[in-house]
């Protein structure tokens, strides 16, 4: 992740749980009303049904490898890609996407999101 990029608008999977292990800089994450910041080495535990988000946290580029469990949300991605991702997706086509793997995003919470934890929307300059 570039440096202070917000990864996805707040969401929650109503079927699996997701894991952001940090491999290199600082990774922020929204859990409910809790923020914590991982670093190198750190797991961040995001339980389905709980409303989160995570971003970079630091001036440098960030790594981490996504684990979303049980398997079967990785095609959700293939999905979004073919739809142009999510700056480009038709908002009904990416809405009725996310429908269908029990996945809730609230895309108005971007702005409070960027302003708060003082990020960027991917894509946009630093």
């Amino acid at each position: 992740m570039s440096a202070r990029a917000l990864a996805a608008p707040l969401h929650r999977h109503t079927r699996e749980d997701e894991y952001s292990y940090v491999v290199e800089g600082r990774v922020g994450a929204l859990l409910g009303d809790e923020v914590v910041v991982g670093a190198p080495g750190d797991l961040i535990f995001k339980p389905r049904n709980q409303w989160h988000t995570f971003w970079n946290a630091g001036d440098e580029p960030a790594r981490l490898i996504e684990i979303i469990s049980p398997a079967g949300f990785e095609q959700f991605f293939a999905e979004l890609v073919d739809l142009g991702g999510l700056t480009e997706a038709d908002p009904q086509r990416l809405q009725d996407l996310s429908s269908r793997y029990g996945l809730e995003v609230n895309p108005d919470s971007i702005p409070d999101l960027l302003q708060r934890f003082e990020l960027r929307f991917p894509g946009e300059p630093i």
